[in-house]
């Protein structure tokens, strides 16, 4: 399967969907999940209110959109914590795949150019490593959400905030089995490294000579662009395989933000600039969005500079 992004110079996505729902519009999201939000009809229209203005972005810039489902938690461990059981969850998954290409579809400036991107979360926390998987582990635990994103006809599959690389491995795997397209997005620590402590270079290299380079490419997510541009080495190899940023607004490590009761949203001036220091680093940047702390003013700002710049 052919992926847009792919091929046009630039394509966004969203920000910081969490932070934006628990801090922005009052929401209470237990264990930052906001995949129960697809549960009722209020969790729903505050899903679809946060998604707008990317879908409004992507068509005013005449870009693609990935549009990401709202299912980083939607696996088997935090979907038990909050009371579903895999039939449910399943269910969900299917259910958070035909939302967001509802709302692709629908509206009068609609249909948008949309890739449906099945998302999946680590099995831990996302910021420490517990207790790890083995690759095939790791497959046959990320299978649940695969196979309902193929099901429910997806575009592609993306590991967000994956921390080691067996499970990167099992989840380039899962989606393998079910034939979707998938996108490795690693989250590294203030000094660059991956929660692990790998390298984000050989990390990469890693899960590519794992899985005969099975990721259509790679992302980094969760990070501020300070805590790992200097690691992105200018003429490194790897770095063609970086196509996809959605960097954190705030600096703090991820202890801080764990332990934060506000909104850090940073300098969008700022951020903005060192997405355009990332386009000079990185060969091939084509997707760009934000994480935590970011919102739709982040990624406008972003895509348009990056837009002009490229014009």
């Amino acid at each position: 399967m052919s992926l847009p992004q792919l091929h046009a110079p630039l394509t966004v996505t969203d920000g910081g969907l969490e932070t934006t729902l628990v801090y922005q519009y009052g929401i209470d999201l237990p264990d930052f999940a906001a995949f129960p939000l697809l549960d009722s009809e209020p969790g729903r229209a505050a899903l679809a209110a946060y998604y707008e203005p990317y879908l409004s972005l992507a068509g005013q810039l005449g870009v693609p959109l990935v549009l990401d489902t709202p299912t980083w938690r939607a696996n088997l461990d935090w979907g038990a914590r909050l009371g579903y059981d895999a039939a449910g969850l399943a269910a969900l998954n299917r259910t958070a795949v035909d939302f967001v290409q509802h709302l692709a579809m629908s509206g009068p400036d609609r249909p948008v150019e949309h890739v449906v991107d099945g998302v999946v979360g680590p099995r831990g926390d996302g910021y420490v490593i517990g207790e790890t998987m083995s690759a095939p582990e790791a497959a046959a635990y990320h299978g649940l959400q695969a196979r309902a994103f193929a099901a429910a006809g997806a575009t592609m599959m993306t590991g967000v905030t994956m921390t080691y690389v067996d499970e990167a491995v099992g989840v380039t795997r899962a989606a393998g089995a079910v034939g979707l397209p998938v996108v490795i997005s690693f989250t590294v620590e203030t000094n660059g490294a991956l929660p692990s402590g790998q390298a984000l270079g050989d990390a990469i290299a890693e899960v590519d000579d794992t899985t005969d380079t099975a990721p259509a490419y790679y992302m980094v997510n969760c990070a501020h662009p300070t805590h790992f541009a200097e690691r992105l080495t200018p003429g490194a190899s790897w770095l063609s395989r970086v196509k996809a940023i959605r960097a954190n607004a705030s600096r703090c490590s991820h202890a801080e933000l764990d332990a934060a009761t506000e909104l850090d949203r940073g300098d969008v001036a700022d951020l903005t600039d060192w997405y355009g220091r990332l386009d000079s680093i990185l060969p091939d940047l084509r997707v760009v969005g934000g994480c935590c702390g970011t919102d739709h003013e982040h990624v406008t700002a972003i895509a348009e500079a990056l837009a002009g710049a490229r014009s």
